[in-house]
């Protein structure tokens, strides 16, 4: 496989142990994550399961998550670039892999060579492929847009490109998806989306195509639109626990848990202000917490006054802003909150016979956005842990 003539690796100067380090960590559950690929196999089923690890695995750390999986039966992986998928061959991961968002660059050989599959969607990717490798066949899957709107054979231009594909014989259509929209809000626009997705298979078939696999629902889908299901299924966010309102005995486990420790305490007085720009002040006297986490590790900015963290199994409240490196939280209802207690930031804290959780989904209620922004905003300066 070919190599870029300069690459750019992070090598920490010293190495330390973990306990010299600070104390903010990741932890994954490998365990939970296996357990929601076995759900999710057995509500597809019959249809295979390929399990998007883009975005470093929705944060939680690509190469140990795909190996854990693979090692369980996973049917294969989606990435969304080609530089993810050499990532998991240079791993070791010889499962097949699935380029989403299709090649683009100069990397169609190393994909080839590394045996991905590309997703294609114009005539020049596909003469890009048969450019890089002019002596062998090469497989892809077509995508096609039904309503997304972002990548994909335009339908209008379905004809064309299907007159087009016959210039490149060594091509070789082995799947065919499209990518549902609104899978978890619109039910009338989906079922519309995979009418259409069904003319498409039709066309493609009287064209001569037999594909091997035909796909198009993600997560939402796949719980939601079984019509949708075809021969494989994409679950992302439900792989890392997140529900998507799963039926009723087919529970879900989160994977992810953010956790750091105190690090200092003060006491304020009424009228006292707390963090930049002074947006939050006391209106009584005030026992503060410090934490060695903020934005610069993940913790949304828009949490800023307004988002918890758990302290002995209690939720304290974020006070002032949100900084690169630090957050305060109000611990004055916490008794004897000391400088190394836990702090828990996303999942579960016990204290006694009292527990309590936060979840994904929680935050980024708070935050205006979804549980998937709150998971891959985990920056790489947050060690992970696996168990």
């Amino acid at each position: 496989m070919r190599r870029p003539e300069h690459t750019l690796t992070f090598r920490p100067r010293l190495a330390l142990a973990d306990e010299s380090l600070r104390p903010t960590r990741a932890e994954i559950d490998l365990d939970a994550i296996a357990h929601n690929l076995a759900v999710l196999k057995t509500l597809a089923a019959p249809a295979k399961v390929l399990a998007v690890v883009k975005a470093d695995a929705y944060g939680h750390g690509v190469v140990p998550v795909a190996a854990r999986l693979e090692e369980d039966g996973v049917d294969g992986f989606g990435v969304a670039l080609a530089e993810e998928g050499l990532e998991l061959r240079e791993a070791g991961i010889r499962a097949p892999i699935l380029v989403l968002n299709g090649v683009y660059g100069g990397a169609h050989l190393d994909v080839l060579e590394a045996g991905l599959v590309p997703v294609v969607y114009d005539l020049a990717q596909i003469e890009a492929f048969d450019r890089a490798a002019p002596d062998r066949p090469f497989r892809v899957h077509v995508k096609i847009d039904t309503g997304m709107s972002r990548l994909g054979v335009p339908l209008r231009e379905l004809d064309r490109f299907l007159d087009g594909l016959e210039r490149f014989p060594r091509c070789v259509v082995s799947g065919l998806m499209t990518h549902l929209s609104s899978a978890d809000t619109d039910t009338r626009e989906t079922s519309e989306q995979i009418k259409r997705f069904d003319e498409v298979i039709a066309k493609l078939r009287a064209r001569g195509h037999r594909p091997d696999v035909v796909h198009a629902a993600n997560t939402a889908a796949t719980l939601a639109h079984p019509e949708g299901r075809y021969d494989m299924v994409r679950p992302g966010g439900a792989l890392y626990g997140i529900s998507f309102g799963m039926p009723q005995g087919a529970e879900l486990r989160p994977a992810l848990r953010l956790r750091t420790e105190i690090i200092a305490l003060r006491d304020l007085e009424e009228g006292d202000t707390v963090g930049y720009d002074c947006t939050y002040r006391c209106a009584r006297p005030t026992r503060v917490a410090t934490v060695p986490m903020g934005y610069g590790d993940g913790l949304l900015r828009e949490l800023s006054n307004r988002g918890s963290m758990l302290v002995r199994a209690t939720r304290c409240p974020i006070l002032g802003r949100v900084s690169m490196d630090l957050t305060m939280i109000d611990v004055s209802h916490v008794e004897d909150a000391a400088i190394g207690d836990e702090v828990v930031i996303l999942g579960s804290q016990s204290h006694g016979d009292r527990s309590a959780r936060i979840e994904a989904d929680e935050i980024a209620k708070l935050a205006g956005t979804i549980a998937y922004d709150v998971m891959t905003s985990v920056s790489r300066r947050v060690p992970r842990s696996y168990g």
